[in-house]
């Protein structure tokens, strides 16, 4: 108690730093634990599955996003959804979007063309899921899969309740997750993205 009298901005301060350091450690492990779940083993069935852009060269879309749309390729064909949103604008520069590049991959791969759209909008996470909900909301659908690299799960699972919308998550291990360097920089990365979203976006 003596130490506390004399140095008040000392132990506030100490204080302070733990709870930030607690709070980061809850958050990293939500995250880790949501990106080793994967909800299409318990769930069988949903509206749509929506799979997050990535980069993509002139249409030809990069091995991450590849990696992403062979895992939502593969939920349509086991039968988990009968239609797929591909998400994501352009970047300055782009001749085309990241929705479309994703839509004519899928097309080019032999899913039906009537059952696979793009939503070829938005430069970042959040609003690429507001145009899915959007989507979602206009053609009245309630559930979704949401493909993405493992440590956006529960970043985006959360966007996309808040957004109105039931999401489930499936994530991809291929490509992005396949090094150790890259999963932990996305697990860090990912940390802090949930942490500004909850505090700025509530």
């Amino acid at each position: 108690m003596s130490l506390v009298r004399r140095h008040p901005i000392l132990t506030g301060l100490t204080i302070l730093v733990l709870a930030v350091l607690t709070l980061f450690g809850a958050i990293s492990v939500a995250v880790w634990r949501a990106a080793h779940t994967d909800d299409a083993r318990r769930v069988g069935h949903v509206d749509l599955i929506a799979i997050l852009g990535a980069a993509q060269y002139n249409g030809r879309p990069s091995p991450v996003f590849q990696g992403r749309l062979q895992q939502g390729a593969l939920l349509f064909r086991e039968g988990f959804a009968p239609r797929v949103l591909v998400l994501g604008g352009k970047q300055p520069g782009d001749a085309t979007t990241e929705g479309d590049a994703g839509r004519q991959w899928l097309i080019s791969r032999g899913l039906p063309v009537d059952d696979v759209f793009s939503a070829p909008v938005g430069n970042d996470t959040l609003q690429s899921l507001q145009a899915a909900a959007m989507f979602m909301h206009r053609l009245g659908l309630r559930t979704v899969f949401l493909v993405s690299d493992p440590w956006h799960n529960l970043r985006i699972r959360k966007i996309a309740r808040d957004l109105g919308v039931q999401a489930f998550v499936s994530a991809t291990w291929h490509s992005a997750a396949r090094r150790t360097w890259t999963r932990l920089a996305g697990y860090s990365r990912e940390t802090f993205a949930y942490l500004y979203y909850r505090i700025f976006h509530r």
